[in-house]
Order: structure tokens, then sequence, then C-alpha cells
């Protein structure tokens, strides 16, 4: 009888956010009327909410989690001081005079801004605004420009550092210890954000790769696509455009590098370069656009994006709790170890299942409420790495994010694209990207030293 109501809520949470209602409100409202339900019929002890409290000033005192508002901080930073547009500009002059060149600067450009920002949603809007009314000036196709765009900011679900990697650090470390408890092992292995940091970092880059090389083949292919941008006599040239260059790409590159650096080579927790980052982003809007004017609004938006996210990971804290509570973790557990396939079916089940949950609910979502669920289970199984498990489910978000129909990625692109760009151009420019953030899943399927190699070099015993 628990597993059923277990089964019923979290039907009755994707129902509810389908019709539209606040996620982290659905998250806890509904399981309060489950675990309320359950404890009339006798399959459930509502004493066990008692352990909620402590949950709670658990997730408000996490140092690891203390990284989210410094990263979200220096993202809106460098947002409003304007740096894209700047190195935008300056890229396009680069490259500009080639076929496709627009394209490879709007890519380069939009890697540096998602691994500045690190939330899809406001970079695809960021690049929305600033570079799809650039690229359709200049004679680009509708829907090579809407792809490009669609897909480029999609990077900030895998680009360290990603907010996404920092929530799934936190979430698989919980679980990774959890699954060597259970098997007996009382001085368990960790995985960081880090590790994730690091095992990120060659997936992410030979999916830029492989974006840049679709680009150029466009342009070669359909020239009239990618249109070669005309000369301005007025522009800056040789040593002139290169000095401009090196202004506009240094600062932002060698702030990305210092956080992500910091990091990787043990100098500072996420926590510790996350607030290296945030102090970096002021100076260079000091330099930018002067700090005083920017600073309260960035303070306010930070703040907003901060409370959503941890409003929502109370709120799925509630679900897991009676979640587990109505005996769904069991239920999950013989599930996955009885599927067809082994661990290898069991795999494919739960990213077939983030795949699909893309489409209604967030990233943050998922990684909240489905992960502390299915990771557990996955990672007591036979040769299933964590690093390698986190970087395949957040490539997996970032595939369903953009994917059409209903990705979100592409909604939150159709609210500011132009008149012109067509919600047809949007889907049909982004197929070729989504084709290719498949090849990656398989390559990590069958290459998973693509997201080990580095962490385990970097990080090994």
């Amino acid at each position: 009888m628990g597993e059923t109501l277990a089964v019923a809520m979290v039907l009755a949470v994707c129902a509810f956010l389908l019709v539209g209602y606040p996620v982290a409100f659905t998250l806890a409202g509904v399981s309060l009327a489950f675990a309320s339900l359950g404890a009339a019929l006798g399959v459930m002890d509502f004493a066990l909410l008692g352990a909620l409290p402590a949950r709670i000033f658990g997730i408000m005192t996490n140092d690891v989690l203390l990284a989210i508002p410094l990263f979200i901080f220096m993202g809106v930073m460098l947002e409003r001081s304007r740096v894209a547009e700047e190195l935008l500009e300056t890229m396009g002059r680069l490259f500009g005079r080639l076929p496709g060149g627009l394209g490879i600067s709007v890519i380069v450009v939009g890697v540096l801004l998602a691994a500045a920002k690190g939330v899809v949603g406001a970079t695809t809007v960021t690049m929305g605004l600033i570079v799809l009314p650039t690229m359709l000036r200049h004679g680009y196709d509708k829907a090579l420009a809407a792809g490009t765009v669609a897909a480029t900011a999609t990077l900030a679900q895998i680009f360290p550092p990603a907010t996404v990697l920092v929530l799934l650090g936190d979430q698989l470390s919980n679980s990774y210890q959890a699954a060597q408890l259970a098997k007996g092992n009382f001085a368990p292995q960790t995985v960081t954000v880090a590790d994730l940091f690091a095992g990120a970092i060659c997936p992410a880059l030979v999916l830029v790769l492989l974006y840049l090389v679709y680009v150029m083949a466009v342009a070669v292919v359909r020239p009239k696509k990618s249109p070669a941008i005309a000369a301005d006599p007025s522009a800056p040239f040789g040593a002139a455009l290169a000095v401009r260059l090196l202004s506009a790409l240094v600062a932002p590159f060698a702030l990305i590098l210092a956080v992500l650096g910091s990091i990787l080579a043990g100098i500072a927790t996420p926590t510790e370069a996350a607030a290296v980052g945030a102090v970096g982003a002021i100076l260079l809007a000091v330099r930018k656009a002067g700090v005083h004017s920017l600073l309260l609004p960035v303070m306010i938006r930070a703040t907003q994006i901060t409370s959503m996210i941890f409003v929502i990971l109370i709120g799925a804290t509630v679900f897991s709790l009676v979640f587990r509570g109505l005996g769904g973790d069991s239920l999950v557990e013989r599930a996955l170890t009885n599927l067809p396939g082994g661990v290898a079916g069991a795999v494919l089940a739960v990213m077939a299942a983030v795949f699909l949950l893309g489409f209604v609910m967030d990233a943050f979502e998922i990684i909240f409420v489905v992960v502390p669920i299915v990771a557990p289970v996955l990672l007591q199984m036979p040769g299933v790495d964590p690093v390698w498990l986190g970087i395949m489910l957040a490539v997996n978000l970032q595939t369903s994010y953009m994917h059409p129909p209903l990705g979100p990625t592409l909604f939150y692109l159709r609210g500011v694209a132009p008149p012109e760009v067509t919600t047809r151009d949007i889907y049909l420019g982004i197929i070729p990207f989504v084709l290719i953030q498949l090849a990656m899943l398989l390559a990590l399927w069958f290459a998973p030293g693509l997201a080990t190699s580095l962490p385990h070099r970097l990080y090994a015993p």
C-alpha cells in the first residue's frame, strides 16, 4: 500500500507541474498531503517528518552549496557589465570576414558566457537578446542562427563551473557515501564537486569542437546560410584589432581560469573559488561600467535566483523524505535491479527517465528529486563510476533542455527572439545540435574515460 502511494505521489507532482503550479510548493504540498494520507492508512509514521528541521538546517549550512549564490552573483555581474557584447563585437570583426566566421565567434563567446554565468536560462536570454539579432542582421539563415544560439547557451549546463555540476556534485557525494555504507564499507570514499568539474572539461570541450565543425561545414557546403561580414572601413584592423581583442578577451578568460584552475589544482574549494570569481566580476564591472549603478540590481537578481534554487531544494527534501517513508526507495531499488540487461539496463532506464523528465522539470528539480532516489541504487552496482554517472546525467539534462518540442531552452529563446524567427526555425535549427549531443552521450557510454581520466589523474591517491 505504501509503495502504491509513493507512485501516486510522483504522478500527482508531475500532474500539478504540468498544470503550472510552482515547483517548490508543489513538491512540499503534495508530499505533506500524501504523508498525512499514509499516516491515516497506517503505512507511514508521521513522526518521520520530525527529521525535516535538521535536514533543512543542513542544507542552509552546507559549505559546498554556499558556492551557488557566489557563482550566480558572478554571472549576473558579468552580464550587466556588458563584457559579452564587447567580446562578441571584437571576435566578429576578427573572424567575420570568413564564411561562418560570425557563427564561430558566437560559439567562442557563448563558451565564455556559459562558463561565467552557469545558468542555462540566463545564458539563453542574454545570447538571444545580444547575439541572435546580430547574426540575422548579417544575413545568417534564421534556423542556423537560432540553433547555434540555443545549443551554445546550453553549454552552461555542462561547462565548469556550472551551477548544475555544483548541485550534482553535492547530491552524488551523499548518494555515493550511502551506496558504500549499504555495501558495508564504513570508511567510504568521496566524490566532490572538483571531481565533476574535472570530469566535465573533456566532454564540454569536445562538444564545443563538434559545434564548431558543424558551423564550419555549413559555411563550406551552404555558404549563403552563413555569409561573411562586409568589411567596415572605420573598424580597427591589424595590430589595433589584436590589441582590442586581447583587451576584451584577457580579463574574462583570466577570471574563469582563476576560478576553475584554483579548484582543479586543489588550491581552493569551490566556495572559495566562487568568492574569488565574485570579487573578480566586481572589478571587471568597475573597469567596464562602474559598479555603483550595477551592484544593487545585481544583488537583487542574484538573491532571486538563489532563493528559487534553495526553496526548490527544501521542497525536494520534503518529497524525498516522504517518498522514502512510503517505501518508494525500496520500490525503485527492486525495479532497477530486476530490469533486463543488468547494470546497463538500469543506467539506460534512468537516463531515459531523466531525459523525459527534462521536458517538464527543471534541471535543479531533477537533481534534487530524482538523483537522491536513483543514484544510491546505481552506485551500488558494479562498474558504475560516480563521476561518469554525474557527467552522463549532466549531458543528458543538457540534451533534454534543448530537445524539441518541449526543451526549456527553446521556450526561453522563443520569448526573446525577433518576430521574424518562428518556432519552426528554432526547432529546425536545433536538430543537428541535438544529434551532436546524442553522439556525445554515446561516446561517453562506450568511452567512459572521457569523463573519468582527468579526475583520476588529478586526484588519484
